[in-house]
C-alpha cells in the first residue's frame, strides 16, 4: 500500500470507530483492504471487551474468502492489535496489517480501565513467532493524533 492509501483508509478506519462510540462501544475500527489496496471488503467496529473490531473482521473475512486471496488483503485498523486479534489476523491468513497508534498509546489513554485491560505484548512479537510472514505497517506517527481523537474522555467516562 501505499502512503496516500495508507492515510486514506486509517482515515476511514478511524470513522467506522467514530461509530462504535457513537452507539457506547469501545472506539476501535478497523477495515479489510482487497489486494489491489484500494476496494474495501469490509469495516468493523469494536463490540465488546472480547470481540475486538480486528478479530470479529477477520473472522468473517476467514470465512468469506479463501485463504490465498486473504494472504494478498491488507487489515487496517486505528490501533495495534492486541495479542488476541493478532493471532485471528494470522490463523485468517490476511497477509498484510496496517496500524495508526501503538498499544503504549492506547495504554496511555486508558490506564488500567478495567474494560481495557491492554497486553503489553506487540504485534510484530506475535508474528514473528508464527510460520509464515505476515507484513506489520505501523505506527503511523503523523496520523496518531487523529486516531486518539475517539479516545478523548472516552475511557474516563465510563
Amino acid at each position: 500500500m501505499n502512503p496516500d492509501q495508507i492515510t486514506r483508509h486509517l482515515r476511514r478506519a478511524n470513522e467506522v470507530a467514530r461509530r462504535a462510540a457513537s452507539m457506547g462501544r469501545h472506539p476501535f475500527g478497523a477495515l479489510l483492504v482487497a489486494p489491489d489496496g484500494e476496494a474495501v471488503l469490509a469495516e468493523q467496529g469494536n463490540i465488546d471487551t472480547v470481540n475486538h473490531a480486528e478479530s470479529t473482521l477477520a473472522r468473517h473475512a476467514a470465512s468469506t474468502y479463501p485463504g490465498a486471496y486473504l494472504a494478498q488483503c491488507t487489515l487496517v485498523t486505528t490501533f495495534e492489535p492486541c495479542a488476541m486479534c493478532t493471532g485471528t489476523l494470522y490463523w485468517a491468513n490476511i497477509g498484510r496489517v496496517v496500524y495508526g497508534a501503538s498499544e503504549e498509546a492506547l495504554l496511555a489513554l486508558t490506564g488500567s480501565h478495567e474494560e481495557n485491560p491492554t497486553l503489553s505484548l506487540p504485534c510484530r512479537e506475535v508474528l514473528a513467532r508464527g510460520q509464515k510472514s505476515i507484513e506489520v505497517i505501523g505506527p503511523v506517527p503523523e496520523l496518531q493524533a487523529e486516531m486518539l481523537e475517539p479516545h478523548q474522555g472516552f475511557w474516563a467516562a465510563r
